[in-house]
């Protein structure tokens, strides 16, 4: 038998001591460790007789009545796997038609077991874990090991779907969930009078501070840190929540700005808006690594051991983005090389309204016993981008720093935003005024006389003026209604005022003197007058008409050009030397000359 071994490899040594070596080997092993058995042995194939199958991480199935939830793993007695860890949401293998669901990865270890058959002149006769008994187990493990150090997580098949293709692709099956009760998951942990400490770190869009400000939850942790504080001076138990006021995104305002006009801003704005006691500010951009460091040494300080820390914040406004830029932070603040991190944090980011669905706890960012968790986008129904497309939410959203759009206007002009916003001036105590407008440059603006605004909406809206994209959209948007406001300045070097619309932009006013103003937008928009941000304007002033965004500006164009190539066509050939009059068709640049020429009128 040991002449016979001297001539063949260590792989095919394992069926010919199987039953001589096995038993004998692994048995004192099996008393210590009993629950690690090893499968009995196939005639199929001799590498695979010894393997040892890694422990499926895969979620386990769910009833349905547990899949149609929101509250994700907040609760210790929530076994991790059941949870999506990129939204939250319970997952389940048994309906595609359900929230949660997630197909099982399939286990092919062929790969790996491939790493371990070397070749017979490169070993010896017997190896050491064979002398040593740990043929069969040790390698075993080292393989599960292998796996395991490689292994992807198990996400649901949206998750997987946004992070692949930025889309949903079935947006119906969300409606099965029920509305994120705040109230019932978060706020009751909040308000509690006793237990862990809590710390809301409060989520706010630089670029859309109003819009995306959580007014009714910082009403609530005002009135529940005052109440508890009040009970803590009469000596009984008060848990009186702190407030980390976060404003991400300032990678998107202009660098010019300066940090402590930023930051009375942004205090004055948040006390208006609800908060009574901002526990610490931090201005961070998660694309950037701007702020991070000191914000985590904030959180870990109020935190404390065992505290709670709540990330809040409307749909969009960035928390999962930043959350999974802290995570890598902290990791290599402890030495991770960025290959193999010990924290990973597996949120899905998209620039998707609503793209965490459920609770997530998200392990080892925060020392000892304290936990830290990311909470569904709360739904702002004002913001224009809950009612926008998706094509339509790309050409909204301000992906990149803000740049200023000027306009020098008199009484009875209007100006444009796309076709989703429209500011009049109609009285005016000074010849003219200053208006800058401040929104993603994916957006056409358009200025000219108040008394052609009505036919701007059954002309262009829709399809010079885009978003909405298409007739129908602008039907479906809801009324176009008005709000009038009366602003006043004292200084022509700087804008007073802003007026701003949830979701979009807005509008900076520089004047000396008074102004009435009205302005458009679908009804329910949420309209915020306010002391301006940037009190900058842009040093080139934009003309009367048209100001065309490039997307809508090549699309117009691809679109006369498959026109014209079409006209061609359907046309006869005419005979050489005939004079032909000027073609009725027009680029998007002769388009806009003309509807300029119809405004100036």
């Amino acid at each position: 038998m040991l002449s016979r071994a001297r001539n063949i490899s260590q792989s095919k040594l394992k069926p010919i001591f199987h039953e001589s070596f096995l038993t004998k080997i692994t048995s004192p092993y099996l008393q210590l460790h009993p629950t690690k058995a090893l499968k009995a042995p196939t005639s199929s194939s001799s590498s695979s007789s010894f393997s040892s199958q890694p422990t499926n991480t895969a979620p386990p199935p769910l009833s349905s009545s547990l899949a149609l939830t929101r509250d994700g793993n907040y609760d210790e007695a929530t076994p991790k796997l059941t949870v999506c860890p990129g939204c939250g949401v319970l997952m389940q293998d048994t309906n595609p038609k359900h929230p949660g669901y997630f197909i099982r990865p399939s286990q092919n270890l062929n790969k790996v077991r491939k790493s371990h058959l070397v070749h017979v002149a490169n070993e010896s006769e017997f190896s050491n874990s064979l002398k040593k008994g740990g043929l069969v187990v040790f390698e075993a493990e080292n393989e599960t090991s292998e796996v395991k150090k490689h292994e992807k997580p198990v996400v649901c098949a949206r998750c997987h779907a946004l992070r692949h293709y930025g889309k949903v692709k079935d947006v119906t099956v969300e409606n099965l969930l029920p509305d994120f009760d705040f109230d019932h998951t978060v706020g009751r942990k909040l308000m509690s009078a006793s237990g862990a400490r809590s710390v809301v770190l409060m989520v706010v869009d630089a670029a859309d501070f109003d819009g995306s400000f959580p007014r009714k939850v910082a009403k609530m942790v005002s009135d529940t840190a005052e109440e508890n504080e009040r009970a803590w001076k009469e000596g009984k138990s008060g848990n009186v929540p702190r407030v980390v006021l976060v404003v991400t995104k300032i990678d998107l305002l202009p660098s010019s700005l300066s940090p402590t006009r930023f930051e009375h801003w942004v205090r004055q704005r948040a006390r208006e808006d609800g908060i009574s006691k901002i526990t610490k500010l931090h201005f961070v951009s998660a694309v950037k690594n701007w702020g991070l460091k000191s914000l985590i040494d904030d959180v870990v300080d109020l935190a404390g051991k065992r505290g709670n820390v709540w990330a809040i914040g409307a749909q969009n406004a960035g928390k999962s983005t930043l959350l999974n830029a802290i995570a890598k932070s902290v990791d290599a603040g402890r030495g991770g090389d960025g290959e193999e991190k010990n924290i990973v944090s597996h949120l899905t980011e998209a620039p998707v309204p609503g793209t965490t669905l459920g609770i997530v706890r998200v392990e080892g960012v925060l020392p000892a016993q304290a936990k830290l968790f990311d909470t569904p986008g709360l739904l702002h129904p004002n913001q224009i981008t809950t009612r926008l497309t998706r094509e339509e939410q790309k050409l909204v959203n301000i992906n990149k720093e803000l740049k200023p759009r000027t306009y020098r206007i008199k009484a009875g002009h209007s100006i444009h935003i796309a076709g989703l916003m429209r500011m009049d001036v109609e009285e005016s105590s000074v010849e003219s005024i200053y208006v800058t407008v401040w929104a993603s440059p994916y957006l056409p603006l358009h200025m000219g006389k108040t008394e052609n605004a009505c036919t701007m909406v059954e002309k262009h809206f829709g399809r010079q003026l885009q978003p909405p994209i298409g007739e129908k959209r602008v039907e479906e948007l809801g009324k176009w209604v008005r709000k009038e406001f009366h602003v006043s300045g004292s200084s022509w070097d700087s804008s007073s005022v802003d007026i701003a619309a949830a979701g979009l932009g807005w509008f900076s006013v520089r004047l000396k003197g008074e102004a009435a103003l009205g302005v458009w937008t679908y009804e329910g928009v949420d309209i915020v007058l306010r002391n301006a941000l940037l009190p900058y304007r842009s040093q080139v002033f934009e003309v009367a008409g048209f100001t065309v965004s490039k997307i809508i500006s090549k699309a117009d164009q691809s679109l006369n050009k498959s026109k014209r190539l079409n006209e061609a066509k359907r046309k006869p050939r005419e005979p050489e030397g005939t004079i032909h009059p000027k073609s009725s068709l027009s680029t998007i640049d002769s388009v806009s000359s003309s509807c300029q020429h119809l405004q100036l009128l």
